[in-house]
């Protein structure tokens, strides 16, 4: 049978009826008013009540899905705070004699079309962030309540051109048993709710709102993103087994908790999550983790008016420590630049902002911030097992200088009678080709080497994942960018490091056999992954994917690999 295909954002089978959300449409009259102070109290009136409204979703998605899904409410309350909006609006009211609402669509169509014209795909979905702030507050002006998703009284899709963080925070896991969209992917706000609730979800499938109207089936899976409409008997009777067997895999998962990730021939390895606050701990507790592989820290510099001071930095990291008790943490130094920028630091324009100013590099650009968030790191080692790693390190000097920054640093604590841990473990990311290319090198001077995958991908292939032009190149099976890992992997054991993946091949049910070949030490993912790759490590043995790995490595293309990895009666895929 056809299906549509658009991309998977968020696991899981859905079968249903759809529910197509559709936008309320709002008039907006281009009007010449009188009394320019009048419209210009509607419009701090409105802004007023928007304000008031996002504070109860921050609030609602804090106890729903987490502190860093509804830091998106705080994102949107800083846009109604940004002065050079504001201003423009009052001008245009004042000197144009235009109505708040024909004001206010002006100004943020002209902001809007600046973002969606960024080469960044990050920075191109934040004009959906000003899209959502614009439509309410002109359903506040115009006194209009968005009841769209309120009224879903019965299990469904969701079908939607987009779907706004609003719209996500909001939804009744019961109710919404999957959504597809027309826009957004995989670094979209709602696609990273979706995955916080665990809602089948696809998106960037063109054209859907067109093709489905309420109350027609649909059936997709969210991993794959191929969408069925109208799917016949045989069709649903295929995803409702898929179903019952994801379920099964789930209830069979979660027996795993409180086992430990040892494979059969008796080799322990360490499951890890990825987080990016403190309130992302209690789901890394919740799985029984065997820690944090990644702390993302530079998430507490966004959704923010000005740098975190160093206090904020050590009451986060304390707290995460204290909830991990012994159990590592490691948190990667900020790795701002590339898709990451902060509304607050005018950042160079850069013709290719991947290959320039970011992570480690900004950090030895801005050494007083650098020395600041490593105080920070420092001081809360004496309150848990904390590890610290640095980013996108392509040339010896940039780690050479890094440590000594940390040694300056770590003088400075011992004159002032602070504690730290001494012995604190120091690792980098290896995400650079070159990086790749001198692990032998860099195997000397640190404690462990952890690598990022998503970036070294993106650079050992030359391919902008986010690119729809050549996307298609990008693949963790290409073999180039496995023979770099083994390289990574060979060159750290030699010298007695260690070796994690932060990277989203961590949790690749292909791949994790490949891993455990190659001599991979820890795995560091989602926390919704790490029960599934518990039961794959416990499914092999690191003898019998020794000779998987040598196999695959000897293949010329990813095409290749991931054909072998599927029909190879060695590799236990669920």
């Amino acid at each position: 049978m056809d299906f549509l295909k658009g991309v998977g954002v968020s696991p899981g089978i859905a079968i249903g009826r759809v529910f197509l959300k559709e936008d309320i449409a709002i008039e907006i009259k281009n009007e010449t008013i009188q009394n320019p102070e009048e419209e210009i109290k509607r419009f701090k009136d409105a802004i007023e009540k928007s304000k008031q409204q996002l504070q109860e979703l921050y609030e609602y998605a804090l106890k729903k899905v987490g502190k860093h899904e509804a830091q998106v409410f705080a994102a949107h309350t800083m846009i109604l705070e940004d002065e050079e909006l504001i201003e423009k609006v009052n001008e245009k009211i004042r000197t144009e004699f235009k109505n708040v609402e024909w004001a206010l669509k002006e100004v943020t169509d002209e902001f809007i079309k600046l973002f969606e014209e960024m080469d960044n795909e990050y920075l191109k979905e934040r004009a959906l962030d000003i899209r959502d702030v614009t439509l309410r507050m002109l359903r506040n002006l115009s006194g209009i309540e968005d009841h769209s998703l309120v009224l879903l009284k019965e299990p469904a899709v969701v079908v939607a051109k987009d779907l706004t963080p609003s719209d996500t925070a909001q939804m009744d896991k019961d109710k919404v048993i999957g959504f597809i969209t027309e826009e957004g992917g995989k670094t979209s706000h709602s696609a990273i709710i979706a995955r916080s609730l665990e809602i089948p979800a696809v998106a960037g499938l063109s054209g859907i709102t067109s093709q489905v109207k309420h109350g027609d089936m649909v059936a997709f899976d969210g991993s794959e993103g191929k969408v069925y409409i109208h799917p016949d008997e045989k069709t649903i009777k295929h995803f409702k087994e898929k179903k019952e067997r994801y379920e099964q895999r789930i209830q069979l998962f979660e027996q795993l908790k409180n086992s430990e990730a040892i494979t059969k021939d008796n080799i322990r390895l360490e499951v890890a999550c990825n987080i990016g606050s403190p309130a992302d701990v209690d789901r890394v507790i919740e799985k029984n983790a065997d820690g944090i592989g990644l702390f993302r820290s530079e998430f507490l510099y966004m959704n923010r008016n000005d740098f975190p001071s160093e206090e904020e930095q050590f009451d986060a990291y304390k707290t995460v420590a204290q909830k991990m008790k012994e159990k590592p943490v490691v948190i990667r130094t900020f790795d701002i630049g590339g898709d990451k920028e902060l509304s607050y630091l005018d950042f160079p324009k850069e013709m290719n902002p991947f290959l320039g100013c970011r992570a480690i590099r900004f950090c030895l650009e801005r050494i007083d911030l650098f020395k600041t968030q490593l105080r920070a790191i420092l001081r809360a080692s004496a309150f848990g097992n904390i590890k610290m790693m640095f980013p996108m390190i392509s040339i010896f000097d940039e780690l050479v200088q890094a440590k000594q920054i940390l040694e300056e640093v770590k003088e400075s604590l011992r004159n002032e009678g602070i504690a730290f841990n001494e012995k604190m473990e120091v690792g980098m990311m290896m995400e650079t080709p070159s990086a790749a290319l001198l692990a032998d090198l860099f195997a000397k001077h640190v404690d462990f080497f952890s690598i990022g995958t998503n970036d070294l991908i993106q650079y050992t292939l030359a391919v902008d994942r986010l690119n729809p032009h050549v996307s298609h190149l990008y693949s963790p099976y290409n073999p180039s960018v496995l023979r770099s890992i083994k390289n990574i992997i060979d060159a750290a054991h030699k010298e007695n490091v260690w070796v994690g993946m932060c990277g989203e091949a961590a949790s690749d049910p292909k791949l994790v056999p490949v891993l455990i070949g190659m001599g991979l030490d820890e795995f560091s993912m989602n926390p919704a992954s790490v029960l599934e790759v518990k039961w794959m490590i416990r499914q092999h043995s690191r003898e019998e994917m020794k000779a998987v790995a040598e196999q695959v490595l000897k293949f010329a293309t990813a095409d290749e690999i991931e054909r072998f990895l599927e029909s190879n009666d060695n590799i236990h895929l669920f």
